[in-house]
């Protein structure tokens, strides 16, 4: 798929969906619990000793903490509807069981909802329940009417994708575990991405257009010295 050919595809999905999405591969192996534990050293026993230093940094903890109580309720309205007008998108990666990734990008005070309207259209089956969950600890987004930005998924969020059925039912070992997914069309987006920066063609060497040549200032001609008129002399009388 050439260039060209890639753009119109992202072009069309994206006419269709509403929304800017980005199709790859998770290739991130997920760390041992052995590899974390291996470094970790007992420490000595004077390292839990309360040293002044420890006191100053609770205290200074303890009046900032303090200080937040005692800000007004429009001082912190204000201050949070600044930190919302900073954050543009949201940008929230959902991950399948079948290690593919799908990017979508909303404004932040979207609705959950409209997540989980995009994710039923590009499902490969969309007449089976489905949910969305985070991790760690898995926890179930069960309410879909907030926004973006107040269930703190502005400005990036990674999700989890899971059929919503018991185990052991017909769908668990046919659908659940083997996929795929995602569309085929939707799948066939993987790697593409229509954000990247799109490099310009150079100038060819006959469009350039040529240096002009300096212009060098003619000297001027030096100005003749003024003619002094003839003043006759104090001592001559006629």
């Amino acid at each position: 798929m050439d260039a060209e050919e890639a753009k119109a595809k992202l072009l069309a999905v994206q006419k269709e969906l509403g929304h800017e999405i980005r199709v790859f591969t998770n290739t991130t192996a997920s760390e041992k619990p052995d590899d974390v534990s291996a470094s970790a050293t007992e420490e000595p026993d004077d390292f839990y000793d309360f040293t002044p230093e420890d006191y100053y940094q609770i205290m200074s903890e303890k009046i900032g903490a303090q200080s937040q109580v005692l800000k007004t309720r429009k001082i912190r309205e204000a201050e949070a509807a600044v930190r919302r007008a900073r954050i543009t998108k949201a940008v929230i990666r959902v991950r399948f069981p079948d290690n593919y990734v799908l990017e979508v990008k909303f404004q932040p005070a979207e609705k959950i909802q409209s997540l989980m309207d995009l994710l039923t259209k590009v499902v490969a089956r969309p007449d089976l329940p489905f949910y969305i969950y985070t991790t760690p600890p898995k926890e179930r987004i069960k309410d879909t009417s907030k926004d973006f930005y107040s269930a703190g998924f502005a400005p990036g969020a990674i999700v989890y994708f899971s059929y919503d059925w018991p185990k052991d039912s017909e769908y668990d070992n046919a659908v659940a575990k083997e996929g795929p997914y995602l569309r085929d069309d939707i799948l066939s987006l993987n790697g593409l991405d229509l954000s990247a920066k799109q490099v310009e063609d150079p100038v060819h060497p006959e469009q350039e257009p040529k240096p002009k040549p300096p212009e060098v200032a003619s000297p001027l001609p030096d100005p003749k010295p003024a003619a002094k008129k003839p003043t006759k002399p104090k001592w001559l009388k006629l």
